[in-house]
């Protein structure tokens, strides 16, 4: 049996708003984990960084920037309708307004027209002329499908249980992990290792052949990297590796995905000690992989992931990821607050960040 976690309180995970004002409050422990005097990072990059040259093909225009390489896609009136990057298979597109907010554990809300999907393959310049990208493009352009964002909100606390045909509970509120209760001394408050088909509890068969195996006590667990695979590998379909070193695909662990050669590094991993945090995050977008040295007892190795949600109404820079003060995904400020920019605990401890 898994350890019994606590009651959670049921909240609204995703809320569609047409308009939403900007917020003034700030609560006194957001406060405590501010420094003050320090520069709010506020854009997410899309529009900065290089040269752009453009094609107008009848309604659209394409550009390319640079650093990092992408094509944007935009509309007849100069807005952004997508952007590609080189290397990459998730896409960003701009469609229906939505705010995702999680009001047990946070007053941040993150109203956002992004939508991240995968495309069937890595995106290259000129890519916007394959048959294979008309195809898909066609499909999603307007799609209210969910993309990976409305994924990862199908873990939150109170979300509701979703079954496949097979019976299979694929997503509902889920733990971090089961308590540890070796007692002993400095051990964390709950055990990692709970995988995407952990929480499932049904065999995963991987390409290299391995078969993962969930355990009992695990149920409806996903540690942070867990949490990752589950909404980019199992539910996006991204190729999954069994650990960090065999098949080939998302890696098992932070560090494995932080350390892999799959994705665009779009903030370079230099090193895990304070004065190796990047100096600017403006390249991030949402979708984008952040990962984070949190604990000195990981040794060399970046022990927390997460992925970047987009600006909350206060114009901070927010991701989700799966947590162990939390039990399970969260953009929640229990811990430290859930933001990359400033100079709070995650934002200080950020090291690199990846585009799939």
């Amino acid at each position: 049996m898994a350890g019994k976690k606590k009651s959670r309180p049921v909240v609204t995970g995703l809320v569609l708003l047409a308009l939403v004002g900007t917020s003034g409050y700030l609560t006194v422990e957001l406060r405590k984990q501010e420094d003050p005097g320090i520069t709010e990072v506020r854009n997410v990059g899309v529009l900065e960084g290089g040269r752009s040259t453009a094609a107008t093909e009848g309604r659209t225009t394409w550009s390319r920037l640079e650093n990092p390489a992408r094509s944007v896609l935009r509309g007849d009136d100069g807005q952004i309708k997508a952007v590609f990057t080189d290397g990459a298979r998730m896409a960003t597109l701009t469609g229906p307004a939505r705010t995702f907010q999680e009001p047990a554990s946070t007053a941040s809300k993150v109203s956002t027209t992004d939508w991240v999907r995968l495309m069937p393959e890595k995106w290259t310049k000129g890519a916007e002329k394959k048959k294979w990208f008309k195809d898909w493009y066609a499909e999603y352009k307007d799609s209210k499908e969910d993309d990976v964002f409305a994924f990862a909100f199908q873990y939150v606390a109170g979300a509701p249980e979703k079954k496949d045909e097979q019976g299979v509970a694929y997503a509902g509120d889920a733990n971090f992990g089961p308590l540890n209760t070796t007692g002993a001394e400095g051990g964390d408050l709950r055990l990692e290792q709970s995988d995407f088909y952990d929480y499932l509890q049904v065999p995963y068969p991987f390409r290299d052949g391995t078969v993962g195996q969930p355990e009992a006590m695990r149920a409806k667990s996903i540690d942070c990297s867990g949490f990752i695979r589950m909404v980019l590998g199992y539910r996006a379909r991204f190729p999954l590796m069994s650990s960090d070193t065999s098949g080939d695909g998302l890696p098992r662990t932070a560090n494995g995905m932080a350390r892999s050669k799959v994705g665009v590094d779009i903030l370079p991993l230099t090193g895990i000690s304070a004065k190796d945090r990047p100096s600017a995050i403006d390249q991030l977008q949402p979708g984008d992989l952040v990962f984070f040295k949190l604990d000195t007892r990981t040794g060399e190795r970046l022990d927390h992931v997460g992925m970047v949600l987009g600006h909350d109404t206060e114009g901070h820079l927010i991701f989700v990821s799966s947590r162990e003060e939390v039990n399970g995904p969260t953009i929640g400020d229990v811990g430290g607050v859930s933001r990359l920019d400033g100079n709070g605990y995650y934002a200080k401890t950020l090291r690199s960040a990846k585009r799939l």
